[in-house]
C-alpha cells in the first residue's frame, strides 16, 4: 500500500446477477443504495437491475476504453471520503473484467477495497458440471486466434485440475476442435445461459461437442473441461541423447552405446558392453 496517498472512501466490488435479476444479495442491494457513486460497465444494463429492485442512484460508465477519465471521477469521490461501488454487467467485477486495473490503482492510493460476494459464472458452471471441483484453473476469455488457443492448450496439457473458460458463442465450435486436437478425447460441458430461462448443460467429449457446435450457438457460454490424467514424463539425459541421435541419424561407437544403455537399464556400462561384444570378442577388443 502506498501511504503517500490516502483515499478515505471505500471501493466496493459488488457482484451482480449473471442472468436472473433475483440472484443478488441483500447486502449488495444495501451497498448499491447507500454509496455516493456506482461505476458500471454498461449503465443501461445496470439501470435495469436498479429498476427491478426499485431504486435509483448516481452512476457513471467505467470501461477499459474510458479508464483514465472514469478513474479520475471515482478517485475524486473516494478522496472526499465517500464510497463508490464498482459493478460489471454480470458476476464479480475485476474477474476477466476491466475493473482489475481500477482495483490495483485503488490499493496503490490507499483506498479500502471491499468485496461484496455473489454470483459468478465460473463457480456456478463448475459446481454443476459433474467434473472435478477440488482443483481447477480459470482461464478467462480465450485468445481469438486458433494458433494461440493451441499454444495455451499445449502449456496446460498436463494440468490435472478442471479447466474453465469463457468463450464467444460464434467461436465455440472452432475452439472445441482446437482443444480436442491437443487434449484428446476429454469430457467437457458447454454451459449456456446460466440462471436464465434457456439454461443448458450440454455434456460430451471435446470432439463430440465440437461437431455439435460447429455452426456456433447463441447466448453466453462457459466451458468446463476435465483435467489431464497423464503425468509429464521427465526424460533422463541418456533418454534425451538417444532421442536426439535417432532424430539426427547420428552413429555411436560401442562404448558410447554401452554407456547410454547402461544408464537407461540400470545394468551398468560394463555389463551392457559385454552383452554387445561378448566376453571373448572376435576382434580382441577389451571391455571398458
Amino acid at each position: 500500500m502506498n501511504d503517500a496517498i490516502s483515499s478515505p472512501g471505500r471501493l466496493f466490488l459488488v457482484a451482480t446477477p449473471i442472468g436472473n435479476l433475483q440472484d443478488i444479495t441483500l447486502r449488495a442491494l444495501k451497498v448499491l443504495r447507500e454509496v455516493a457513486l456506482v461505476a458500471a460497465e454498461d449503465t443501461r444494463h445496470t439501470r435495469k437491475l436498479f429498476s427491478a429492485h426499485g431504486f435509483k442512484g448516481e452512476m457513471i460508465s467505467y470501461r477499459e476504453q474510458n479508464h483514465n477519465t472514469a478513474a479520475r471521477r471515482i478517485f475524486k469521490v473516494l478522496d472526499a471520503g465517500k464510497d463508490v461501488a464498482l459493478v460489471s454487467d454480470a458476476g464479480m467485477p475485476g474477474i476477466s473484467d476491466p475493473g482489475q486495473a481500477l482495483v490495483r490503482e485503488a490499493i496503490e492510493r490507499g483506498a479500502q477495497v471491499v468485496p461484496v460476494p455473489g454470483p459468478t459464472a465460473v463457480i456456478a458452471a463448475l459446481a454443476a458440471s459433474g467434473l472435478q471441483t477440488d482443483r481447477f484453473v480459470f482461464l478467462g476469455f480465450l485468445p481469438r486466434k486458433t494458433s494461440a488457443i493451441i499454444r495455451m492448450a499445449e502449456d496446460l496439457a498436463y494440468e490435472p485440475g478442471s479447466l474453465v473458460v469463457y468463450e464467444s458463442p460464434n467461436r465455440l465450435g472452432k475452439t472445441l476442435g482446437a482443444l480436442a486436437a491437443v487434449w484428446g478425447n476429454r469430457r467437457a460441458v458447454v454451459v449456456r445461459e446460466l440462471s436464465k430461462l434457456h439454461e443448458t448443460f450440454d455434456r460430451g467429449t471435446l470432439a463430440e461437442l465440437s461437431e455439435r457446435y460447429k455452426g456456433g450457438t447463441k447466448g453466453e457460454v462457459t466451458l468446463v473441461v476435465e483435467g489431464s490424467v497423464r503425468k509429464k514424463v521427465q526424460a533422463s539425459p541418456e533418454v534425451r541423447q538417444v532421442i536426439e541421435a535417432l532424430q539426427q541419424g547420428r552413429k555411436y561407437g560401442t562404448g558410447e552405446i554401452a554407456r547410454l544403455l547402461g544408464g537407461l537399464t540400470g545394468l551398468g556400462k560394463r555389463v551392457v558392453y559385454q552383452l554387445i561384444v561378448g566376453e571373448d570378442s572376435a576382434d580382441g577388443e577389451k571391455s571398458p
